[in-house]
């Protein structure tokens, strides 16, 4: 399925003749129908006949706009949750210690994907220069912290405390706005995000199965990947500038982050050494590891397809909410498949930084 913004399609509907309401071709034949149906007398049978059609065409277009909206929103949790729990099934489940080189492979992958579509003609994507390599390789910088600490805090930590402590991103967004954007924020906001730091302190304290380094880890990441929303709101204009039409799409965004991701992975793995821990890796001659961390990426590549699927089937509203909400079916998985220690004090903390994230999100668009 080709996905295109909704300004594109209305502009392809009306260069091929179509109408941008309901597709129907400006055809004589169609000319014909609207001229015969202007002298169709009103209250006559064959009025109220075609206003039934009309009715029922209308009816047709709801029922599927819903239906695209609730398939490609199961398809964005789905894909979602699954990249999550595949990364922790290949760190905890084959006990995996090379965090870079995961995320070299699972990158690697998605660039392979996304060349491979453009070539089938699937998707357009912009030609990567020299101009916008030296614009957005700082953010890459940040793309590839934030990616190796992700996986680094997985590692460490189970899926629920990760899930909960994600949300103090938020919190680093939300000053960063204020402080970098002059962005203010309302009462409610405000509450929900600390709603956030008790769920998170609560989380911590009741967590049976408390790490250090992975806390350690998943507070860099929060602040890495705050750093990235903020830096590239500031870099994407810029970008756009450097590219030859003018525009920097989804699938060119998610290429150029890849490609520019690999060599510097491969720096780190260098200097990590983890060709040597690597080339004493049994797993590594399982073709279920390799099914695995391919099917992994290629989930990362389809969370970039099925959120902007979402995205364009809904709105950014809904897009928000339904990111909140997909976290409850992920910790309760996280907690059943991997089978976390727990207790009810720590189930609770979980309960209330979901429900905190929920708040946060409704929050947000009564402030919009």
């Amino acid at each position: 399925m080709v996905l295109r913004n909704g300004a594109d399609d209305l502009e392809n509907a009306a260069l091929n003749g179509a109408n941008p309401v309901n597709g129907v071709p400006n055809s004589p034949r169609g000319g014909i129908r609207r001229a015969h149906s202007a002298r169709i007398v009103p209250g006559s049978r064959l009025s109220s006949a075609l206003e039934d059609l009309d009715v029922e065409g209308d009816e047709k277009n709801s029922r599927k706009s819903r239906h695209q909206a609730v398939v490609s929103g199961l398809a964005y949790c789905a894909s979602s949750c699954s990249m999550i729990l595949l990364n922790k099934y290949l760190l905890s489940g084959y006990n995996f210690n090379a965090g870079i080189s995961l995320m070299f492979y699972q990158n690697l992958i998605s660039v392979i994907a996304v060349v491979i579509l453009s070539f089938l003609g699937a998707i357009t994507i912009e030609p990567i220069t020299w101009k916008l390599v030296r614009v957005w390789f700082p953010v890459n910088v940040i793309f590839v912290g934030m990616l190796v600490s992700s996986i680094y805090s997985l590692k460490n930590m189970n899926v629920a405390m990760v899930t909960i402590l994600k949300n103090m991103t938020n919190i680093v967004t939300a000053l960063g706005e204020m402080y970098l954007f002059g962005k203010h924020h309302n009462r409610k906001v405000w509450g929900s995000l600390l709603l956030m730091v008790l769920s998170a302190v609560a989380g911590g304290f009741t967590d049976l199965s408390f790490h250090g380094v992975g806390y350690a880890w998943q507070i860099l990441n929060c602040f890495l990947t705050a750093a990235y929303s903020l830096t590239l709101r500031k870099v994407m204009d810029t970008a756009k500038q450097a590219t030859k039409s003018g525009n920097l799409g989804e699938f060119s965004m998610v290429l150029l982050n890849n490609s520019l991701s690999l060599p510097l992975g491969l720096v780190l793995i260098l200097l990590f050494n983890e060709i040597e821990y690597l080339s004493t890796l049994p797993i590594l001659s399982l073709p279920t590891f390799w099914l695995v961390i391919t099917l992994s990426g290629l989930f990362g590549l389809a969370i970039s397809f099925t959120s902007m699927w979402f995205l364009y089937q809904t709105s950014p509203t809904t897009y928000s909410l339904v990111g909140s909400l997909n976290k409850i079916p992920l910790s309760v998985a996280g907690i059943a498949l991997f089978r976390v220690p727990t207790s009810l004090p720590n189930l609770l903390s979980i309960i209330f930084g979901l429900f905190a994230g929920v708040v946060f999100a409704k929050a947000k668009m009564s402030s919009k």
